[in-house]
């Protein structure tokens, strides 16, 4: 078929005249892109095998960072195997549908066999109930708020199928009432983290992964049931660090062309710090959002720090 001969970035090229922001459309209560609800049925009965391992995070929490480490892991920090094809082929987007001929990620998972590394951004409620029927492995990285929504209003700036992000002082709004794409961030994380051990998640902080990224990911091999050596693992923390994945270019998004990721905006790879917020939230913005953050968090205790 011609279709599976197109490369990803030669089918969003052809797809190009159907391309644009997408309006979000309520899913089970969670605004998601119209894309995607309009495919819900398919997406939501997606059967995987036990053998599947699904990464989960809010957007912006980490993903491609996890992604990239969980396969180094898999592949014995081979460099080069993990260079095979981008990101979005080797660990698919489960519930991404896009203008044809792009292919969606259930489209991706259909020409894979198992075990395989699926990336979502799906509320633990909305998660196939397959990946919990099978026991499937699920990591889950979660980042601090703050941070979140600052690399989120710059993505959405750059990702021209999302919603427009307005202004900035407007979209802190629109982030503490769930509005933003895959709703709120606060039941996100909290939601995974109140079932975290009676369905078996791994549940990671990004700024733990940034502090001592050598026991994160030695946490993340031993929940895999791998064995890799110290070596590997240290190889791993070099090719998972920010300027060398910014600089790979099968896991910085540059094969993502312009009418999708216009990185003359911002790059997809921005900065991946901790505590860049602070150059972004005037005091009376922080003082409003961290009042309003006490109560929507009240119910948990996630250790989330927005510094270290």
């Amino acid at each position: 078929m011609e279709k599976e001969q197109l490369s990803y970035e030669e089918a969003i090229l052809r797809a190009t005249d159907a391309i644009r922001r997408f309006p979000l459309i309520d899913v089970g209560g969670i605004p998601l892109m119209s894309t995607i609800a309009e495919n819900w049925k398919s997406i939501s009965e997606f059967c995987p095998d036990p053998s599947d391992v699904l990464i989960s995070t809010y957007p912006k929490a980490g993903t491609t960072w996890t992604q990239e480490i969980v396969d180094l892991l898999l592949h014995n920090g081979d460099a080069e195997v993990c260079k095979r094809a981008p990101t979005v082929v080797r660990i698919p987007f489960l519930e991404i549908c896009a203008p044809p001929p792009i292919p969606s990620g259930l489209d991706l998972l259909r020409q894979m066999k198992p075990p395989r590394v699926i990336k979502t951004h799906l509320p633990i409620q909305l998660v196939p109930k397959g990946f919990w029927e099978n026991k499937c492995k699920v990591i889950y990285m979660a980042r601090n708020a703050k941070d979140i929504l600052v690399s989120y209003f710059y993505f959405d700036r750059m990702n021209l199928t999302q919603p427009e992000p307005g202004p900035w002082d407007g979209y802190i709004h629109k982030f503490m009432k769930g509005q933003l794409g895959w709703g709120s961030w606060y039941d996100h994380v909290k939601g995974y983290w109140k079932e975290r051990n009676e369905r078996n998640i791994l549940y990671i902080l990004y700024e733990d992964m940034k502090e001592n990224p050598f026991r994160e990911i030695k946490r993340i091999m031993h929940y895999l049931d791998l064995s890799v050596s110290e070596d590997v693992i240290e190889r791993i923390v070099q090719l998972t660090s920010f300027q060398v994945m910014k600089d790979n270019p099968m896991a910085n998004y540059s094969y993502i062309p312009k009418p999708v990721f216009d990185q003359s905006i911002c790059a997809f790879m921005r900065k991946g710090e901790v505590g860049d917020w602070v150059n972004h939230f005037t005091p009376a913005q922080s003082q409003m959002f961290d009042e309003d953050y006490a109560n929507q968090m009240k119910d948990v205790d996630i250790p989330f720090r927005f510094n270290i």
